[in-house]
Parts: C-alpha cells; structure tokens; sequence
C-alpha cells in the first residue's frame, strides 16, 4: 500500500499515476488509521504545521513498524530545503529515504515507486 499527504494535489497526482493501491492521510483521519501492512509513505514538503499529520499517523499505534521507506516530493528551487519533511521522517523514524522527485514526479519517479512497492510491500 502507499500511504500519502497532498496539501494543493501534486502528491495526489503522483500516487493516482503509478495505479497502487493507496490512502491519504488528511487531517480528518490521521489519528484513527491502523496499518497492518507494509507500505510506502509518500511526503509533500511544507512546513511542520502542515505536514505534522504525517508524524502523528506514523506514531498513532506504532504505524511507523510497517513503513518500509519515504519517497519525497518537493521543488528543487527550495536547494537545501528539496524534500526535507521526508528526510525529517526517514531520520526520525528510522526509516529508508528511498526516492525523491519534483511536483508530479515523472515516469521514471512513478516507475521507481512502483519497483519499491514490488520489492518492499508484496509479500
């Protein structure tokens, strides 16, 4: 599964593209989701009060064991700051940073999500 936060739709975009099955994280559900599967987290970059969801969710009942990698979506006209709310997960929670890509992501980004997903959550 990919697990997903889209703030203005390009995180959406991206993870609609590669077909898997997926949920998004909003601030209506965060705190009532269970995984008991692996997944793949999907993170937009904004700053913390917009993108805390995604902590407390990986938190809420120890999601974060069945996570098996971030990928990141950001703009790279951001230098340093490019991705940095999935880099912030991946250290946090000790986590692989497995991909990062630009708005929409390309196909090549889509392919390599999809590659994850096979390799890391098909069991």
């Amino acid at each position: 599964m990919i697990i997903f936060q889209s703030v203005i739709g390009n995180t959406r975009a991206f993870v609609q593209k590669s077909g898997l099955e997926s949920l998004e994280i909003t601030p209506e559900n965060y705190d009532e989701i269970k995984v008991d599967q692996n997944f793949i987290l999907v993170a937009p970059t904004y700053d913390h009060e917009t993108t805390y969801i995604l902590d407390e969710f990986m938190k809420y009942q120890d999601n974060y064991k069945h996570c098996q990698g971030v990928f990141g979506g950001g703009n790279r006209n951001f230098m340093d700051l490019f991705c940095y709310t999935a880099k912030n997960i991946s250290k946090y929670f000790d986590v692989p940073l497995l991909h990062l890509f630009e708005f929409q992501g390309s196909q090549y980004d889509v392919d390599q999500l999809i590659k994850e997903h096979q390799d890391k959550c098909q069991n």
